[in-house]
């Protein structure tokens, strides 16, 4: 019987992993133009790989770059298996709770750059105390989708666009933590001067982090997300 169980858990635990896919640019669906699609939906795990950049091989870059105006809003997309937008089912499944949050990085080239440069957040839901607060419910309440606003005083240029969920329903001990992440290669125009400094990938996360080695079965229960503030231009 105890084995029986496993196998259910272990089942639906895989079905509810997810990977971010599609971009929208304002009201504009650019499905999967500009996305690094990863090789499967399963999560990173290390947050001293190189993995933790982009995911399983997203150092390497595709042809595809979205145009987005300084100023105008981005949308990630996050769902569990490749191609299903559908509303009706979740973004990311199961109990898999955790924040959702989204970088920026400038590079030279977007088709080229391999997440080793500098990295600054632009967009987080963590958890606000209350019952469906959690950023992947919250994500999981609009359909998958993620919005922000690329700050008017960005420069303009190149940059990778990073999306990320970290599920923490195991994260109580070290390794526990499940990373989701994404990158989308996107240029933008008509912007300012701004320049924001940022951390590293890897090295932005420790594994002790209190924001990924957590219970957050525990009450009460406070948290902060992983990595720097939110720049907001």
């Amino acid at each position: 019987m105890k084995s029986f169980v496993a196998f259910l858990t272990a089942i639906s635990t895989v079905a509810a992993h997810a990977t971010w896919q599609e971009l929208w640019v304002g009201s504009t669906d650019q499905a999967g133009k500009c996305v690094r699609t990863v090789p499967s939906n399963n999560p990173v795990t290390s947050v001293s790989s190189t993995d933790i950049r982009c995911n399983v091989g997203g150092t390497k870059g595709v042809s595809g770059v979205c145009d987005v105006a300084a100023g105008e809003t981005l949308t990630v997309e996050m769902h569990q298996q490749p191609g299903d937008r559908s509303c009706s089912n979740p973004a990311i499944g199961g109990n898999h709770y955790g924040p959702v949050m989204i970088y920026m990085s400038k590079v030279a080239d977007a088709t080229t750059a391999d997440g080793s440069s500098s990295w600054f957040k632009v967009a987080q839901d963590t958890y606000a105390g209350t019952t469906a607060s959690w950023g992947t419910e919250i994500l999981n309440s609009n359909c998958g989708k993620r919005t922000f606003t690329v700050p008017k005083s960005l420069a303009s240029g190149n940059y990778l666009v990073r999306a990320e969920a970290i599920a923490l329903h195991t994260a109580s001990s070290t390794g526990g933590a499940q990373f989701y992440m994404s990158c989308f290669q996107i240029n933008v125009t008509g912007g300012g001067s701004a320049t924001p400094s940022g951390v590293s990938f890897p090295g932005a996360y420790k594994a002790s982090d209190p924001g990924i080695l957590i219970n957050i079965y525990q009450t009460p229960i406070t948290y902060k997300a992983p990595g720097p503030a939110v720049w907001t231009g």
